[in-house]
This record gives C-alpha cells, sequence and structure tokens, in this order.
C-alpha cells in the first residue's frame, strides 16, 4: 500500500524520507476514525460519531463518505462517549473518563454543563430535557438541569448502564450491560421496569419508526429489533463482537464498532460497511514464531494477515481477555505477554482463553520485553521505574528515570529503556546504573535490539533512528513517519475509569520480523508500518 493522504483522522500530507537503501510500505490502511463509539443523526442529516480513545467527534456525509472533524484531538471536548442534539442544534457531548456533560454551541464555543458525573456515558434529549446515564458499577440515571442546578436521580446503583432513548409510549428505556437485560421508567420518576433479558451485553437502545427497541449487544455482535410489549426478539445483524451503538437516518440503521467500522443494517442479514475498521491506537506490536505482526490496540488483539487485513485474535469480551492492551511480546507459539492499562503484566495465550498474571497494581506500565530464562522487564512510566518479574517475584532493576515507555533487553544482560521525559535512550546495567545511550531526542517511545543495533521511535521528531551499538554510529532511517500527535497539539489526558481502564497515551511501538524488517505502529493514523532495505 502506498503512503498517501486520507479523508478521516490524519491529515498530514508530507510525504515520510528514508535513509538510502531503505524502503517504507503501509501494511493496513489507515483508519479514518480513532474507534466508533457514540452514534447521533444530526439536524443536517450527518451522522456524529464520538471517539472515546482520540479524543474527537466526526460527522459523517452519507451522501460523499466525507468526515469532518467537529472538535479534534487536544481541544475542550476529552474522551467524548455520546453524543446528542437539543432542540437548537447545539451538541450534547459525555466525557466518559472525566466524568462530564459539555455543551458545543452552534457559534463552535465549547462548556462544561458538569463534571461530577462518573462515567458520564448514555445521553439523549426529550422535549426538551436532558438525560444521561453513567457507565459504571453502582451508576446513576439522571436528569439533567440545562441551568446547571443539581441533577434528578431516576435510578441509582445500576451495573453499567448505557445509550438510551425514549420510546413512542413515553418512557426511557436503558440497557444495563452487567445484568444482559433492558429496562424503562418513566421520565418524571418511579419504578423502574425490566423490558427483557438475557442478552449479550445490551449497550445501546434506540426505536425504529414502527416503535421496535433496536438494540447492539457488544458481546454477540448481535444487532436486535425486540418488541417492547412482549420482549420478542429478532436478529438483524451478526457483527464481529465490539459493536457499540446506532442510529437512524430516516428508516436506515447504521451501527458503530470499538474498531471504528459503521456498518449499515439492510435487511435479511444483510449488511453493507460504510467506514472499514481499522486500528483505533495501535500501541505495541510483536512479531510471533509464525511470522505473522501481532497488535495491541487496547480493547482489540490483532494479528495482521497477508494482504493488510485485520484478524481479531480476542477483544474485551473474550473470555480470559488481560484488559486494555498496551505492551506485547511473543513469548512463543501462540503465547504472549501483556501489560495492560490497569497496570497488570500477564502471560496471555488467547487460544486457550487462558490468562497468568505475572504481576498487577503496577503504575502505567507501556513497553516490555522478555528474556529465554523467562525473565520479563518493564517500563513504569507512573513510578519512573524499570521493573523485572521472575517467578512472580518483582525487584526494581532502575528507578528516578524521566517517564519510561519501553524497555529492550540488551547483549550484555542489561537494557536500553526509552526516556520520553528526558528526550534520551538510558542503557541500565546490571547494577542498575543508567548511563546516555542515545541522546537528541524529543519523545521517545518504542524500543528495539536486534543484530548488534538498537532503534527507537521518536514520536516528537517522528523519526526511526538506528544506533550500532559497537561503533556508535548513529543514522536516521526514517523521518515524517504517522506517529506521535500533530504539531503543535497538546493532547488533553485520559485519565480511564476504574476497574476497565487506567490512564492512556499514544505510544508507537516497534519490532522486527525474522527477516530483518521493522513493523512501527503508526498511532498517529492508525496503521502498520513496514520498513525493510531495498534489495541489493
Amino acid at each position: 500500500m502506498s503512503l498517501s493522504p486520507q479523508n478521516g483522522r490524519y491529515t498530514d500530507t508530507r510525504a515520510p524520507t528514508l535513509a538510502e537503501g531503505w524502503h517504507l510500505e503501509r501494511l493496513t490502511r489507515p483508519s479514518r476514525l480513532f474507534g466508533a463509539n457514540g452514534l447521533r443523526t444530526g439536524p443536517d442529516g450527518r451522522i456524529y460519531v464520538a471517539q472515546v480513545s482520540g479524543s474527537q467527534v466526526s460527522a459523517l456525509d452519507l451522501e460523499t463518505g466525507a468526515l469532518e472533524t467537529i472538535s479534534a484531538p487536544g481541544s475542550d471536548i476529552v474522551a467524548p462517549d455520546d453524543v446528542d442534539f437539543d432542540p437548537s442544534g447545539n451538541l450534547y457531548v459525555t466525557e466518559y473518563y472525566d466524568g462530564r456533560v459539555s455543551v458545543r454551541g452552534r457559534d463552535g464555543r465549547t462548556r462544561v454543563l458538569r463534571d461530577d458525573l462518573p462515567g458520564a456515558n448514555g445521553i439523549t434529549f426529550h422535549q426538551g430535557r436532558l438525560f444521561i446515564d453513567e457507565c459504571r458499577v453502582g451508576g446513576r440515571l439522571m436528569e439533567l438541569d440545562l441551568k446547571g442546578g443539581s441533577p434528578r436521580v431516576l435510578a441509582e446503583n445500576l451495573p453499567l448502564p448505557n445509550a438510551m432513548e425514549v420510546g413512542p409510549d413515553g418512557l426511557l428505556y436503558y440497557p444495563v450491560m452487567g445484568t444482559n437485560d433492558i429496562w424503562r421508567i418513566h421520565p418524571d420518576g418511579g419504578t423502574p421496569e425490566r423490558v427483557v433479558g438475557d442478552l449479550g451485553a445490551p449497550d445501546a437502545v434506540k426505536f425504529d419508526s414502527k416503535g421496535f427497541i433496536v438494540s447492539t449487544q457488544g458481546h454477540t455482535g448481535e444487532v436486535l429489533r425486540i418488541n417492547p410489549q412482549s420482549g420478542e426478539r429478532e436478529v438483524l445483524a451478526s457483527l464481529d463482537p465490539g459493536v457499540d451503538n446506532l442510529t437512524f437516518v430516516g428508516e436506515r440503521l447504521f451501527v458503530s464498532s470499538f474498531t471504528g467500522q459503521i456498518t449499515e443494517i439492510l435487511g435479511g442479514g444483510r449488511t453493507k460497511t460504510l467506514l472499514p475498521r481499522g486500528l483505533s491506537w495501535p500501541l505495541d506490536l510483536t512479531v510471533g514464531p509464525d511470522g505473522n505482526v501481532y497488535v495491541a490496540d487496547g480493547h482489540h488483539f490483532f494479528v495482521l494477515q497477508p494482504g493488510g487485513e485485520l484478524e481479531t485474535v480476542a477483544t474485551l469480551f473474550s473470555p480470559g481477555f488481560p484488559g486494555n492492551l498496551r505492551g506485547l511480546v511473543a513469548v512463543g507459539d501462540g503465547e504472549f505477554v501483556t501489560s495492560t492499562t490497569t497496570g497488570l503484566v500477564a502471560r496471555y495465550r488467547p487460544a486457550d482463553n487462558a490468562c497468568e498474571v505475572l504481576a498487577e497494581g503496577l503504575d502505567q506500565v507501556y513497553g516490555l520485553d522478555a528474556g529465554a530464562d523467562g525473565q520479563v522487564v518493564v517500563a513504569e512510566f507512573g513510578t519512573g521505574r524499570v521493573v523485572s518479574i521472575r517467578a512472580g517475584a518483582v525487584e526494581p532493576l532502575a528507578s528516578g528515570l524521566q517517564k519510561p515507555l519501553d524497555v529492550a533487553l540488551a547483549p550484555d544482560g542489561g537494557c536500553f529503556v526509552s526516556e520520553s521525559g528526558a528526550g534520551r535512550v538510558a542503557h541500565v546495567d546490571a547494577g542498575g546504573v543508567p548511563t546516555t545511550a542515545l541522546d537528541g531526542l524529543q519523545h521517545p517511545q518504542g524500543v528495539l535490539v536486534r543484530d548488534g543495533q538498537l532503534f527507537v521511535v521518536d514520536a516528537g521528531k517522528k523519526t526511526l533512528v538506528a544506533l550500532d551499538l559497537k561503533t556508535r554510529a548513529r543514522q536516521t532511517l526514517a523521518s515524517g513517519l504517522p506517529v506521535g500527535t500533530p504539531d503543535g497539539v497538546v493532547l488533553k489526558p485520559l485519565r480511564g475509569i476504574a476497574p476497565f481502564t487506567g490512564p492512556q497515551a499514544p505510544f508507537a511501538g516497534i519490532a522486527a520480523g525474522p527477516d530483518g524488517g521493522l513493523y512501527v505502529s503508526g498511532d498517529a493514523e492508525g496503521s502498520v508500518l513496514a520498513l525493510r532495505k531495498r534489495a541489493s
């Protein structure tokens, strides 16, 4: 695949510059969205898409396929999960990680309506009244005062309520993922009534023109049509797990997925892909003994197939899934060691649905590496440490590091660690003493040692740098890579929400294949890049 600009999330048109003798190709198409969460049809007929991981809201034109960024990463809206419009056309957004509801006016200005709603998620307007819920254990369903007064609680102690809507009977219908059912309540309050149960993690409820519930099932991937009176259900479509929300444009039905896919449900079990799935935030990657490239993408774990297709290995809903994936290294056939955003390090065998916890309670772990003797070394960003995990014991190898992000075992028994806060890669010897191995960097992230060379992805300068460990010769292999954030953009922190995820941030990993090829997470555009030497 060629490297070219595309309409959507990444708009940098500069072509990467390569060192002589090297060739760069994109192995996957870039993603047009940072995943896709809440959907709502706007007053202009476009579909508005909330993207939690990218802190972005986009509008999709069904006629042209064009995407317009309504609220960009680094703007006032952070981690938007669901959206709706008031009767005047102002956009209201739930900000999941910050526990806020914000309003983006028709003039483009944004203000916070409330900031004390942990897990704020589902949102809907009805006759000028605003209702939201909190997708967390013990969540609440509330009506918000549009003037900023205290909320009115309709229901509480709910296990993971999600996207909701008022039905034609005037009752407010809301799914509860934790109990796999859908409930309804009068907007003025009263006793909630269970409508239907034994579902597959229902994460959204909307209504079609005939008054039937249409609900996405995050765990099973089904899109169900449900009679709100009898509870009788019909499967409209079966998609991959991770479907998240839906909207109608007239009689047309569209469904979002965590992967950024937008699918039209055509009836009779038929579907049409409007936006293809992609990588939300490709983080770390690794090459398995089978020669395939595996990618950690938060809620999803992918393997890259020939031709650039992403095949799902596991998802958030898979049994034994460790959690929101970040660091990744293959340690055997079908076996991986991974770190998660919740501070977990685990040995993971997805084919067996098996997860063995090696360490937990760590503070913002990112990249890791594993030795043949079973040792695992991990960069712990929150504490400024590199730790060693062996036989259940967690021991610090080095401390006092400045925002370490990745680690690679060194040939001399030590390790290399990227210090994003110091603009360098440090070498940590067997005694735990760090010294500078490579400096003059801006925001080093993924590091790799192969064949006597140290490779580092500098997401700040958007370069891939190589250092010969014997001669100390340094070479920039590629510049202008689609990694990191756009120039001038400062991302707002993604705080996460316990127990599902901890703090999140972009991370561009690097791996090497048996042919000497280098693989880089193009996290800015959501792709996997391959850098290889040209055949002489």
